[in-house]
């Protein structure tokens, strides 16, 4: 494939809850992967002067929930368009009293109570161990922070986010566990995601966007209550247009050319991918 066709893109925006569409008059690609459809046709098109891609994590209507989300074709179409870069957003809960609702994070950590399977694309008979003690990538990481700081918008980078099943929410037990494992943000899809992205190379961050306080505050009322979908949502489309922008100015801030550190070897990946160019259209 043309490294620089149409159908190509370096960076990609995997959107979360309340981000179903992002690029202007973007070519939309069916792509057919060994794991099944994507969650959603991937959009190419232009963002902050580069070329972007885009994918819909619950679908353009939110009609994945988020124990069925096909991680693993997701990633693998991103992979066969050619993207190295991943700024997926995520809507979070805060176990964290000093992380208040209506402010970005960026989470350096990452914590998995999922159990899910399919968190790997080496499931035999070629074994690969990743390695995954920083799960998130510091070029990505770095360019949210400065497209943060550009925007004006508080931020918190030295966090740890903990990813649940869902979709239920959780309950105040389990909230008080994940605080007293070290969590500070709980999601329910970023894990597998990350791991899947850099298995196959690609640098992966999140921009993460706190709703609400988790099982809340007891006694709480507003921002300190138990979190609810409505309030979640209500929350998330009251921000959009910041986290659009905040995207933007990441764009802008990543290296011409970013070249991820790869964690398996080429070789092996090559393998995963395969031959991608009749897959793309």
């Amino acid at each position: 494939m043309d490294a620089h066709g149409p159908s190509q893109a370096a960076i990609a925006v995997i959107g979360g809850s309340g981000l179903y569409t992002l690029l202007d008059e973007p070519r939309l690609l069916r792509i057919e992967t060994p794991y099944g459809p994507p969650s959603s046709e991937i959009a190419v098109g232009e963002l902050a002067g580069r070329r972007v891609a885009f994918l819909a994590r619950h679908g353009v209507d939110h009609g994945i929930p988020p124990h069925r989300i096909p991680h693993r074709a997701n990633v693998w179409a991103l992979a066969a368009l050619g993207v190295r870069t991943v700024f997926a957003t995520a809507a979070v809960g805060s176990l964290d009293e000093t992380v208040r609702p209506d402010v970005f994070a960026v989470p350096d950590q990452l914590l998995d109570r999922t159990g899910r399977g399919g968190d790997t694309f080496f499931d035999g008979p070629d074994v690969q161990h990743l390695g995954f003690a920083d799960p998130f990538d510091e070029d990505a990481r770095a360019a949210l922070a400065a497209g943060l700081r550009e925007r004006g918008e508080p931020l918190r980078t030295e966090v740890t986010i903990a990813v649940i099943p869902g979709p239920r929410f959780s309950t105040r037990a389990e909230s008080r566990a994940l605080r007293a494992a070290g969590a500070h943000l709980v999601n329910m899809t970023v894990y597998p995601e990350a791991a899947l992205a850099a298995e196959l190379g690609l640098g992966y961050a999140v921009l993460a966007f706190v709703t609400d306080m988790d099982a809340g505050i007891r006694g709480g009322a507003g921002e300190d209550a138990a979190v609810s979908a409505d309030a979640v949502l209500q929350r998330l489309a009251a921000a959009r247009s910041r986290m659009v922008a905040v995207i933007e100015a990441a764009v802008r801030s990543l290296p011409a050319d970013p070249s991820p550190e790869p964690r398996i070897a080429r070789e092996a990946v090559d393998a995963v991918l395969g031959r991608v160019a009749e897959r793309v259209g």
